[in-house]
Formats: structure tokens, C-alpha cells, sequence
């Protein structure tokens, strides 16, 4: 009888600098049967590709049309036997197709408390922004599943933070930012044992 585990794969999809990704990769590098194999960008500039390079990870940058015309990027993710898919800062809508090839398998990470504060355009400051001119008490973050929809996916976990002491949305942006640090990475995970 072998004891051998198969290793569970990811890819990392990120626009932007990659804070998240970067904390991910380090928490799961010191984890066995679980490893990070792809960061794809819809940005040629984006700082994570050099995350990605630093901790020898295949990088892939995708345009719109190979992105939502064409199967090329199931195929390459089917290729790499990738079996969940973390958005980390993806600020492109998910197409059906994907969504179809990885049903439940595709998590988000959103800056605020689901369903509020949701949908086209309500990303980063714009969220915290719109956050603070409310005046709202507490924010957090939505780690939820990808469906169709901006933001509509079934939320998997929160967690929150108060703002009764804020003075400006960019200290929204931190402590929020704080906590997607703390929690993503152990979602993500947690959640490799239901794929």
C-alpha cells in the first residue's frame, strides 16, 4: 500500500503588484502536496509576474480575445492539471467557459462585506471610497466562489473590522488590506481539501 498523496495544483491569477499572491505563496511553500504552478496576468507590467519569476512559477499574460474568444486559456490551465484557480487581484470578469471547466474551483477574494459594496467598477479604493463616504461602521473581507456575476459567487468566508476610529478611506484600505493578508492564504488553503 503507497502513502502517496497527489499534489494539489494552482493558479494564481493577479492584475496588479501581487500582495496577495505573494503572501499565498508563502504560506503554502512550507506545505507538502500542495504547490502553486501558474500566476497568469491580463497585464504584461504586472509586479506579480516578478513574484512569479522569483519563485521559479510559470507566468502566462493573456489579451482579451484569447481570454474570452478562444478555449486557450482552459486548455493551458487542463494542461497543467490545475485543480483550483485564486483571483488575487483579477480585475477581469471570469467567462462561462472557465467557470464550466472549474465549477467551484475558481475562489475570489473581494475588500468588503458582501453583498454590499459588490459588482462592475467596486474594486480597491473605489470600494473603500464608497465605504467610508456612507459612514459605515465595519468593513472586511468576502473570500466567495466565481460564478457568472461580479461578486455574486457563494460566499465562503468573512471576516470584519471596525471603523468607528477611521479618519480616511486609505485607512480603510489598510486595515481591510490586513486582513485579506491574514486570512486568504488559510482559505485557500482550507479550501484545497473539498477539490
Amino acid at each position: 500500500m503507497s502513502n502517496y498523496q497527489p499534489v494539489k495544483k494552482i493558479a494564481i491569477f493577479a492584475s496588479g503588484r501581487g500582495s496577495n499572491a505573494s503572501k499565498i505563496l508563502d504560506h503554502l511553500g512550507n506545505i507538502s502536496g500542495i504547490e502553486v504552478v501558474l500566476v497568469l496576468s491580463n497585464k504584461l507590467d504586472a509586479y506579480v509576474l516578478n513574484i512569479a519569476k522569483e519563485n521559479n512559477i510559470q507566468t502566462h499574460v493573456v489579451n482579451r480575445d484569447s481570454f474570452y474568444k478562444s478555449d486557450y486559456t482552459v486548455k493551458l490551465l487542463k494542461n497543467l492539471e490545475i485543480d483550483l484557480i485564486v483571483l488575487a487581484g483579477f480585475l477581469w470578469l471570469i467567462p462561462k467557459d472557465l467557470i464550466k471547466a472549474f465549477p467551484d474551483r475558481i475562489l475570489n477574494i473581494h475588500p468588503a462585506l458582501l453583498p454590499k459594496y459588490g459588482g462592475k467598477g467596486m474594486y480597491g479604493q473605489h470600494i473603500h471610497k464608497a465605504v467610508f463616504e456612507a459612514k459605515e461602521k465595519e468593513s472586511g473581507i468576502t473570500i466567495h466562489l466565481v460564478n457568472e456575476k461580479y461578486d455574486e459567487g457563494k460566499i465562503i468566508f468573512q471576516a470584519h473590522c471596525d471603523l468607528s476610529q477611521i479618519k480616511s478611506p486609505e485607512e480603510i484600505g489598510k486595515k481591510v488590506l490586513e486582513l485579506e493578508h491574514k486570512y486568504y492564504p488559510l482559505v485557500v488553503e482550507k479550501y484545497l481539501d473539498r477539490v
